[in-house]
């Protein structure tokens, strides 16, 4: 290289030997224009390799002096940096709540808009879909222009956490929407007069948190700094935090959850009493225990709205029954479509219930959602049971749906609640369907919901499991499983009496129908009386319903089949006035009425085995009237076996009934060897049989 390169080089190598500070050393690379490349074109193109290896060396220790610098920096501000870092921590995080707030809103104002209509301010005419055509078309009018100012400037009013300034705003819009409405021009005043309220409500719990936890926390960290661990001014710390939070308690219960709880609004309840909570834990750090002081302020009020609440699901539940068309479909999208929790309430619950169901359901899930998120207050066994009386409530009314309820059973005195009667088979099943899927399925999911709060999600996981339920949840399941039963009882109850009643009180199962059977003179058509015959058909006829509805649940279709049979046979096996006409009447039984009446039980016995509801106590109760009957021939000195026929001819019959009653009866193989001792009367049964069946 050239000497004058070199010298030039060396000039400018001696700049950055010259004594300046550091800060001045760093100003050329500091610029915004800086350019690395160019740079090192310029000083030092036309360096020698010597003076480029000091320039390295120097350019290494100035990197090392820019690190020390950089430590020493960092260690002086460290905890204004680590203060600095969760404030903006806190502030992201409060900027996305309440970006969800406004979200919320927004989705509710947008169902409100879709939903209902829009009330309109001229004189009270409708507003039409015509209207809102002519709306998109025009011109935005000064008011329009406001408004759209006025929402953009709120929200920069929240964001930047202007509280007292945002408040004033909304005073401000509110007197500007009544001076609209007074000039007849279509307002959403409506719009603040609703929101109002939520606004107050999140900014007044944000400002309440930044007014008191952190002065809490900051006063915490000043007494330790400068006092240490003095007993005497620890001491006087904790008491002053525990009367500052006790007035932030008492500012959030007054202005925050008094309203609420009064009137069901658990979720705003909960939300703000977990945030109070979760930074109360925050302080536990610094030795400031303040959880006991909120909970003995807040929790009044929690069990306030938790009753509430469980008395605004009993409303609403009654409310939708009383319009409730009892056809089972499956849960609409909506429910709580605002936030997570419906989301995993909806995927949960894809199951077929009636509309009234489904807003009972829904209700029940967040109220577990919202309970369980409070652990610390231990209020899971108090809604479980709230839960359970629900649930009794809701059964009660589907009870009254039935249409023998209406005069007979399950009155409630003058406060009785009206229900829309369900009139058709389908209607009451889909009652059963109703109760069996949230006692079997719905109920217990939530109740895990509160489980999870005291146990741990992985224990609750294994709560859903049946063979490692906790003793609380095999509990909670036998209670739920007998107001089922009750349900189902009721069903079976008012069908047997329809059977055995006629619409003007008269008793169509009475023992007059097997004494009269002997005093004509000719032998009857063989054939299962009429009450009988429509008991197979009714019978048949639910199956058919309860296997469609009951899939994978086809055991309970089996039991209220059983069920049902049951109730029949019972009523008259324990009836003492069916008994004394048979056993001690004027009239005594003789064989035709015998074989008539071994007949019905025998039929009975044969679609009931062959439906597969056939159980054991129904099989024994009548083989016992069998028994019974046959003892009151005995008693008029009359050997029954000595006219009943064998058995065989009982199960001819009933089959051929059957078949017939069935609608596919098949005569070609009922024709039986003649010789054979029945024979007579078998051909007698088929052909009487079959012309009862024409006629």
């Amino acid at each position: 290289m050239e000497r004058g390169s070199f010298s030039s080089s060396k000039g400018d190598s001696a700049d950055f030997e010259s004594e300046l500070t550091l800060s001045d050393k760093l100003k050329v690379f500091k610029s915004t224009n800086f350019d690395p490349q160019n740079y090192v074109t310029n000083h030092c193109g036309a360096m020698s390799e010597k003076e480029i290896r000091h320039l390295c060396i120097y350019l290494v220790g100035l990197k090392k002096a820019s690190a020390e610098e950089m430590r020493k920096s960092v260690y002086a501000n460290y905890a204004s940096f680590i203060r600095t870092s969760k404030e903006i921590s806190d502030l992201e995080g409060e900027l996305v709540s309440l970006k969800n707030l406004l979200s919320s809103r927004a989705n509710i104002i947008h169902s409100i808009a879709d939903g209902v209509r829009v009330e309109s301010l001229h004189d009270g005419t409708d507003y039409s879909r015509d209207d809102a055509i002519e709306l998109k078309d025009r011109e935005p009018t000064k008011f329009d222009k406001w408004l759209s100012q006025f929402t953009e400037n709120l929200e920069i009013l929240l964001a930047e956490r202007r509280v007292e300034e945002a408040l004033t705003a909304l005073d401000e819009g509110e007197n500007v929407a009544e001076d609209a409405k007074d000039h007849g021009s279509l307002t959403p005043s409506a719009l603040f007069c609703s929101n109002r309220q939520a606004v107050r409500t999140e900014q007044l719990t944000r400002r309440a948190f930044a007014l008191s936890f952190s002065a809490i926390a900051q006063a915490a960290n000043d007494s330790l700094a400068i006092f240490d661990d003095e007993p005497a001014f620890a001491s006087e710390l904790v008491t002053w935090a525990v009367n500052q939070t006790e007035a932030f308690a008492q500012l959030i219960r007054k202005n925050v959850i008094a309203a609420p709880a009064a009137s069901g609004g658990l979720r705003i309840v909960t939300e703000c009493v977990h945030l109070c909570l979760g930074h109360c834990s925050l302080l536990e750090d610094r030795g400031l225990a303040l959880c006991p002081t909120l909970l003995k302020i807040f929790k009044p009020y929690l069990e306030q709205a938790l009753v509430s609440n469980l008395k605004r699901i009993d409303l609403s539940t009654a409310a939708i029954a009383a319009s409730d068309d009892w056809s089972l479909s499956y849960p609409p999208v909506a429910g709580r479509s605002w936030g997570a929790a419906s989301v995993s309430s909806v995927v949960a619950s894809q199951q077929k219930l009636t509309s009234s169901a489904h807003r009972f359901n829904t209700m029940i899930q967040e109220l577990c959602e919202d309970i369980g998120s409070l652990e610390i207050l231990q209020l899971s066994e108090q809604a479980l049971e709230g839960v359970l009386q629900s649930f009794n409530s809701y059964v009660n009314m589907m009870i009254n749906a039935f249409p023998a309820s209406v005069e007979t059973e399950n009155l409630e005195g003058p406060a009785r609640r009206i229900v829309k009667i369900a009139e058709t088979e389908n209607q009451q099943i889909a009652l059963l369907a109703n109760a069996l899927l949230l006692a079997d399925e719905l109920l217990p999911r939530a109740a895990i919901k509160l489980s999870s709060a005291n146990r741990g999600d992985d224990q609750a996981r294994r709560a859903s499991d049946k063979h490692n339920r906790p003793p609380e949840q095999r509990e909670l399941k036998r209670r739920l499983q007998r107001l089922v039963d009750q349900l189902r009882d009721s069903f079976c109850r008012q069908h047997a009496l329809d059977l055995i009643f006629t619409e003007d009180g008269g008793v169509r199962l009475s023992a007059d129908m097997y004494l009269s059977m002997d005093e004509g003179k000719d032998e009857p058509e063989w054939f299962p009386s009429p009450i009988f015959q429509e008991l197979f058909v009714k019978l048949t006829r639910i199956a058919s319903i309860v296997s469609d509805i009951f899939v994978g649940r086809e055991r309970f279709a089996t039991i209220l089949l059983m069920r049902f049979t049951e109730t029949v046979i019972l009523w008259f096996s324990d009836d003492q006035n069916f008994w004394d006409e048979i056993e001690a009447g004027e009239r005594r039984l003789g064989p035709l009425g015998l074989q008539q009446f071994y007949l019905d039980m025998e039929f009975v016995i044969l679609f009931a085995s062959q439906g597969r509801y056939l159980s054991r106590n129904l099989h024994q109760v009548m083989k016992n009237v069998i028994g019974r009957a046959i003892e009151a021939v005995q008693a008029n000195n009359i050997d029954p076996y000595s006219v009943l026929p064998e058995d065989e001819w009982f199960a001819d019959v009933a089959q051929i009934a059957i078949k017939m009653l069935m609608g596919h009866a098949n005569f070609e193989n009922t024709e039986r060897d003649m010789n054979s001792p029945t024979a007579s009367v078998s051909a007698r049964s088929v052909s009487s049989a079959h012309s009862h069946g024409s006629s």
